[in-house]
């Protein structure tokens, strides 16, 4: 059998603030008797003048959700205390700077423009005011996105320039806790779906369609109920309570390009582990990138719907970060 027979000093520090979501990563890092404690993200402390920490390696799961959770007083100290730890030398998986992309949807399309990589029609607001200017020459229906959002939060869908014009009028125009939102043009989904590539550690990991329940905006593939041909999947890393969504999922491969665009998005953005998510927009047929999300939780029953378990793959690239190493035990 393998343990852990060598290891680093130190233990992993897992920051996270999702009480369910991270269920099988701590199954997985017990399994192999690896070392680690959880961090609270929504009550935690640090001091500035530390010169050390009691970490091999922190691994980032704090999710910018965490304000519809009651604890919106971590989306912003979790970047302050991110490059507080980076400062004193500890590796950070998804780091400061893969975290600010994470905040920001606007920083994320300024950097698939500065890609050259294809985005949906959009432009960025502070004031509901201007919504209706900003959607002037996109077509309709029309989504505003709020900057900072999570598990489809903030984003409310528009058919005509009349309802967002009224709902701007009535001031039910939300913009999210930044007050900055997008402005952008809601594509038909080709086939139903969008397509979810995971990686880890810069490559492709997997990818899986994922067929929406009506009128939902919530794509969070540990929520998934079941594949498209019906199989009901075990629900591992979602809230124990979580309603049934409705959600679908399918494995499936995208093509050579794409998956060597999503390699070229996630080098770009340091992000170690997570999703690119693109739509194909049915009156084009053409593929369109509308989110890096650096807390994309793995899809629900991974050996049922794409083949294999994604956390293993995940705990032995923090194990090889951390410096723990594997060795074989009678």
């Amino acid at each position: 059998m393998t343990s852990i027979a060598s290891f680093a000093a130190k233990p992993i520090a897992i920051y996270h603030e999702h009480p369910d979501w991270f269920r099988p990563l701590f199954a997985e890092l017990d399994r192999r008797e690896i070392p680690y404690v959880r961090l609270d993200a929504a009550a935690h402390t640090f001091d500035p003048s530390e010169r050390t920490a009691p970490y091999s390696l922190v691994v980032n799961r704090a999710s910018p959700s965490a304000y519809l959770r009651g604890h919106a007083q971590s989306t912003f100290y979790t970047l302050h205390w991110l490059r507080h730890v980076e400062r004193l030398g500890i590796p950070v998986v998804n780091g400061s700077e893969c975290y600010s992309y994470e905040l920001s949807k606007a920083t994320q399309l300024d950097i698939l423009e500065s890609l050259g990589l294809p985005y949906p029609r959009s432009r960025v607001i502070n004031d509901p005011a201007q919504a209706v200017g900003a959607a002037e020459g996109f077509r309709y229906p029309m989504l505003v996105k709020a900057n900072i959002g999570g598990s489809g939060a903030g984003i409310v869908k528009y058919e005509t320039a009349g309802a967002l014009e009224r709902e701007v009028a009535s001031g039910n125009v939300f913009l999210g806790v930044d007050g900055t939102a997008l402005v952008q043009e809601a594509a038909p989904l080709r086939d139903g779906h969008i397509t979810r590539v995971e990686t880890l550690n810069g490559k492709y990991l997997y990818a899986i369609n994922v067929y929406p329940a009506t009128g939902s905006f919530d794509l969070c593939p540990a929520d998934a109920c079941q594949t498209t041909n019906g199989v009901e999947l075990v629900r591992g890393a979602c809230a124990v309570d979580a309603p049934r969504t409705g959600l679908r999922v399918e494995g499936t491969t995208p093509s050579a390009g794409i998956i060597a665009q999503v390699e070229q998005i996630v080098r770009a953005t340091h992000l170690d582990v997570g999703g690119v998510e693109y739509l194909v927009d049915d009156r084009d047929g053409k593929h369109y990138f509308y989110d890096i999300n650096a807390l994309s939780n793995f899809v629900a029953d991974a050996e049922n719907v794409i083949g294999f378990d994604p956390f293993v793959r995940f705990v032995d690239y923090l194990a090889e970060r951390a410096g723990f190493v594997a060795e074989e035990v009678a």
